[in-house]
């Protein structure tokens, strides 16, 4: 009874597909939703400090992305390697790949992090930071980079929870540290009672403090509770096949998860060459895409879950329905989410800044770029399709092409034609060309599985 009340749960491929994914994604949206607020309220207190601390922030983007990146893309092998073995029923050999992709994830985040600290001021220097704005970038980033195994723990223990079907666990995980988070901010930041004011560096303390909660809950939680890990080592013949499965999808996963702040890096140099108030704006017109994306981001969480098993199952019908029904809502979504925006313009950038120069380039953002949110969104789920289908390295080239050949150069072009305006009027440019790109690869590689299949997918 219990065996068959556990498949039930984990099972993806039997119920109506609009109910399955809606009951999957309603608890990523509330916990993104709940952790990106809180991030926001983070970068609020810090833009208190003043620009140049805000600067300093808006410059350590990048790289912390980079290590966000590598969890995702691990988090995604995990995700997808153990989602199939669920769907084919083989709950063994799933918990052994669930156990060895996160010991694998933490030690390859331990050896990122190790580098980036040791060339720490030469990346910032290459992306355009002052001299004094290295000394601020180093306190925030000499506590964030050691803790960052932490954060990559924490996805992959969250990617096997969703590969499970269960996406409330991770959401209410995901909220909490937000919340611890943001409740601690203000005390290291500025200081209370015996605490002192750390400024910039209160801020990574805080964000510490958050991680060591999820880290050791979300671990508890899959050890202990739902027992879909091992708390020891398994064989060396288990860790060498199930690390080898995860990372063939995992490592160009999180290659082009990698383009994302490399060419925000490029991004935030070019937005250098206009001055700290624009660096400063493009930092928080990101973390606003973040709240603006969330939906995208929730369904790129619980798309490849749902594909994997259904890819296991052999329901290709499954996988192709959910694909449109997940494409259609989002361009109709985002579309709304910018005419909000761009009405409320004014209001959102003076929330994080009084500087009007400032002010300007935040509104200059939100009246451009969201406008291809809805594009972007069709490029990311479809990246998130194509890992789940096991095909990481078409995820990859669709990354690079993305950021290096129209992303990227598009918004340079731009910016030398037309200033700050064409920079941000190129970057959309480029999503809407890629969004098109995307949605004629993916319908490709489906007529691949089955021609039939294929053809409604257009």
């Amino acid at each position: 009874m219990a065996e068959s009340s556990t498949k039930k749960r984990h099972s993806l491929v039997q119920d109506p597909i609009p109910a399955t994914l809606i009951r999957m994604t309603g608890p990523m949206i509330i916990g993104m939703l709940m952790m990106f607020t809180f991030s926001l309220v983070d970068t609020l207190f810090i833009s208190m400090l003043g620009t140049e601390p805000l600067s300093a922030i808006s410059f350590t983007f990048p790289v912390t992305f980079m290590v966000m990146s590598l969890a995702i893309g691990l988090g995604i092998g995990t995700s997808a390697v153990v989602a199939k073995y669920l769907g084919c029923d083989e709950h063994e050999k799933a918990k052994q790949a669930s156990t060895v992709t996160n010991y694998t994830s933490i030690a390859l985040a331990l050896v990122l992090s190790f580098f980036a600290y040791i060339f720490m001021d030469d990346i910032f220097r290459l992306m355009g930071a002052s001299e004094a704005l290295i000394p601020q970038i180093r306190d925030y980033m000499s506590i964030w980079l050691p803790a960052s195994a932490l954060l990559v723990g924490m996805t992959t223990a969250n990617a096997v929870l969703r590969a499970s079907g269960d996406t409330k666990t991770p959401s209410l995980v995901m909220a909490g540290a937000g919340f611890i988070n943001a409740t601690l901010d203000p005390i290291f930041i500025f200081g209370l009672g015996p605490i002192p004011a750390m400024g910039i560096q209160g801020a990574a303390i805080a964000t510490l403090a958050s991680w060591v909660f999820a880290f050791f809950y979300l671990f508890y939680y899959l050890i202990v509770k739902l027992e879909l890990a091992y708390p020891g080592i398994p064989t060396k013949k288990i860790f060498i096949s199930s690390s080898r499965e995860m990372l063939r999808i995992g490592i160009p996963a999180s290659g082009a998860n990698m383009m994302t702040p490399i060419a925000a890096g490029i991004m935030t140099a070019i937005a250098a060459t206009y001055g700290e108030s624009t660096v400063a704006a493009f930092g928080v017109g990101s973390r606003i895409e973040s709240i603006a994306c969330l939906i995208v981001l929730a369904l790129s969480s619980t798309l490849p879950p749902f594909i994997s098993q259904n890819l296991g199952a052999g329901r290709t019908d499954r996988i192709v329905e959910s694909y449109k029904l997940t494409v259609k809502f989002i361009l109709v979504w985002q579309l709304v989410i910018y005419i909000v925006m761009a009405l409320g313009a004014g209001l959102i950038a003076a929330v994080f800044t009084q500087d009007p120069e400032v002010k300007r380039a935040i509104q200059l953002f939100i009246w451009i770029l969201p406008l291809g949110y809805g594009l972007q969104g069709v490029i990311i789920l479809t990246n998130s399709a194509f890992n789940a289908l096991h095909q990481p390295m078409v995820a990859l080239y669709l990354s690079i092409a993305r950021f290096f050949i129209f992303y990227v150069p598009l918004a340079w072009m731009g910016s030398q034609m037309f200033g700050l305006a064409g920079f941000y009027a190129g970057a959309l440019a480029g999503n809407i060309l890629m969004a098109m790109l995307s949605w004629r690869s993916f319908r490709k590689t489906l007529r691949a599985y089955s021609p039939a299949v294929g053809a409604a997918a257009v």
